[in-house]
């Protein structure tokens, strides 16, 4: 069984820095391509809908971002560990948000604004979230 759970999530200053991690595990998946989405608060009735990509990087290394949080964000991967990671620089208000970690075992690419080829519809495993509180 497939598992995807994040970590890293708290309260941070703005202009300062965090890095989330996502681990997984109980995959044979050999390609993936992983995504991190958020959710900012007031959202959560739209459930996945809602969600929007951050950043997103194919089992080749190639990364896409979102315009809002491109040259601050550096999604990477460490496949020996199985963990994803998504390093947040220069953070501010807009960024505050539950942060999910997604895998879509298809997508052999990235696609533009932080997604994969299939974007929100070619996630097949996603985490339960961490959150982000930005404060002033």
């Amino acid at each position: 069984q497939v598992q995807v759970v994040e970590s890293g999530g708290g309260l941070v200053q703005a202009g300062g820095s965090l890095r989330l991690s996502c681990a997984l595990s109980g995959t044979t998946y050999r390609r993936l391509c992983m995504t991190w989405f958020r959710q900012a608060p007031g959202k959560e009735r739209e459930g996945i809908l809602g969600r929007e990509g951050v950043a997103a990087i194919d089992a080749d290394g190639r990364t896409s971002y979102a315009d809002s949080v491109l040259g601050r964000f550096t999604i990477s991967q460490d496949k020996a560990k199985n963990t994803l990671y998504l390093k947040m620089n220069n953070v501010n208000f807009d960024d505050s948000a539950v942060y999910y970690c997604a895998a879509d075992p298809v997508s052999r690419s990235v696609n533009r604004g932080g997604i994969c080829l299939r974007g929100r519809n070619g996630v097949d495993y996603w985490g339960k979230g961490t959150l982000v509180t930005i404060s002033s």
